[in-house]
């Protein structure tokens, strides 16, 4: 049993003694060829016109029962001062938040000589070997065989080391809702992390991410791996263009086209102090030493104090 398994195992079981057993993890079934979507930014126009973006409704039409719904009294976990609370700050569009899985950042870059607007829609990555993943605490991270990366919001305690090591930040935190309110409010945890799961049950179904099948212009392309790369490869040289996505952080499931350079899209969200960089050429986050010793360091030690903390309660007689 490696670490994962154990630390897993060790969390269902503190579920089933503490009376939670809905949504115990399953293993994905083995799938042909792992998703990947296409985003041109060419055909992106930000829904022009449009009170919301279509992408962005339609993820929010789809995933809204989903959402948090925080207990009334939220608390500080300790060693925190502070916690994490968007339920008064729902209607924000401009941002990743744990109410709004996707967003669409609009950029004004100069290139070419021309003022270009560009819409990027940003949403989770999904990359090929990530880091959230293979150094979440709880286990609650999974790279799935048909390629989107969950997390189960039944096993996270929002510690939010998936956020640290995510390139791009984007997994966002709710206090008040989740596991460590029953096995350790005070101590550990500090709520669930949300974030786009690509519809993973519209995928095992064989069907579209909800994003996807409502873009009005085609912006968004979805399939295989193996078809959206040459999606991907061949729109970039009919535009004389660049693809985004194929390397940064080990590679992802999201691919971006543009005519404008990636390069110049970047300086223009850092001269704008736009919050959502793209990060360009970063490396697999895996590899930094750094992120590697913040995000395992307290894993064996709040496992095992959850673990330990609810075996003991229930020796007590659940005093």
């Amino acid at each position: 049993m490696d670490r994962r398994d154990f630390i897993k195992r060790s969390m269902i079981a503190s579920a089933i003694i503490g009376g939670t057993t809905a949504g115990i993890p399953k293993k994905s079934e083995a799938a042909a060829n792992p998703v990947v979507t296409v985003i041109d930014l060419t055909k992106c126009d930000g829904c022009s016109g449009e009170e919301m973006p279509k992408c962005m409704k339609a993820c929010k039409t789809k995933n809204q029962h989903r959402y948090p719904q925080p207990v009334s009294d939220i608390q500080p976990y300790w060693p925190q001062k502070k916690y994490e609370d968007w339920q008064d700050k729902k209607e924000i569009t401009s941002r990743l938040t744990p109410y709004n899985w996707i967003f669409v950042q609009k950029v004004k870059v100069d290139s070419a000589n021309e003022n270009i607007d560009i819409y990027l829609p940003r949403r989770c990555m999904h990359c090929d070997n990530p880091a959230c993943v293979k150094l979440c605490p709880f286990a609650a991270n999974e790279k799935t065989a048909e390629g989107p990366v969950v997390i189960d919001q039944n096993f996270c305690l929002g510690g939010a080391k998936c956020r640290d090591v995510c390139p791009w930040d984007i997994p966002q935190r709710q206090a008040g809702v989740g596991l460590y309110l029953k096995l350790a409010p005070k101590f550990a945890g500090g709520g669930v992390m949300y974030k786009c799961d690509l519809c993973i049950d519209l995928v095992r179904e064989g069907n579209k991410p909800a994003c996807v099948s409502e873009c009005p212009r085609g912006a968004l392309s979805y399939g295989s791996k193996e078809e959206m790369l040459l999606v991907a490869t061949k729109r970039a040289k009919e535009i004389n263009g660049y693809i985004y996505g194929d390397k940064e952080n080990g590679g992802t499931s999201t691919l971006y086209v543009s005519k404008v350079p990636f390069e110049e899209i970047e300086a223009a969200l850092r001269n704008q102090e736009q919050a959502m960089l793209l990060q360009l050429g970063v490396p697999s986050s895996l590899e930094s030493a750094e992120n590697l010793v913040k995000s395992v360091l307290l894993a064996p030690i709040i496992g095992v104090f959850a673990g330990g903390l609810m075996a003991w309660k229930t020796m007590k007689g659940g005093k």
